[in-house]
């Protein structure tokens, strides 16, 4: 009868563990990662190693937007170049990372670090809920965008997320449909995401 047990020395027993917490990754793809580094890229895998223990340790959430960054405020929050009348709610810094490289919007972030899924136990508290309302309801911000996944969960998100926003008195607005349904910013071309933003809709 096969189990997820991998058999061998305890150290690498530990290692496809580890591995296995990465998204989408099965016990057979661990042990092949596993092997990979052990026997082809030895210093590949305590440069891995060294760069997990230097994130882990330096890395902290940004005190305004949620992120990660190095200091308390990170460097897109700083910026003078930034409009703070517009924030826009993204469900993780990938999906930040993609509307930057659209080159189109030039406002402010909060990154929710996930997206409200019931089934999975993730409720408003879980994601910084609180925190985005105190961000949002600080006196500059006019108009908030909400950019979260067209999934079900991210649909969900941002309904949930409207409502509470527009009881505050702000615009809330939608990504327009350019990107299409079921999919997930962090895999959408940064030209979808640009005419997104242009015609974004009132949420």
């Amino acid at each position: 009868m096969a189990t997820d047990r991998t058999s061998g020395p305890a150290p690498l027993a530990m290692l496809v563990d580890a591995l296995k917490r990465l998204p989408g990754v099965g016990v057979k793809s661990a042990q092949r990662m596993a092997y990979h580094l052990l026997q082809h890229d030895p210093h590949g895998a305590r440069q891995l190693g060294q760069a997990l223990t230097d994130a882990v340790q330096r890395l902290r959430h940004c005190a305004r937007c949620n992120t990660f960054t190095e200091s308390e405020i990170c460097e897109t929050c700083q910026s003078p170049r930034r409009d703070p009348a517009l924030l826009c709610i993204v469900e993780t810094p990938a999906d930040q990372n993609m509307i930057e490289a659209s080159h189109s919007y030039q406002g402010l972030y909060f990154v929710l670090m996930g997206r409200l899924s019931p089934l999975e136990g993730i409720g408003p508290r879980e994601i910084s809920f609180d925190r985005l309302l105190e961000r949002a309801a600080d006196g500059i911000v006019k108009e908030v965008i909400l950019a979260t996944n067209f999934t079900t969960e991210g649909e969900t998100t941002a309904h949930y997320l409207a409502e509470l926003l527009r009881a505050r008195g702000l615009t809330v607005t939608r990504l327009a449909r350019g990107v299409p349904a079921g999919s997930e910013l962090e895999y959408v071309d940064a030209g979808t995401i640009a005419w997104a933003l242009m015609d974004r809709r009132a949420s």
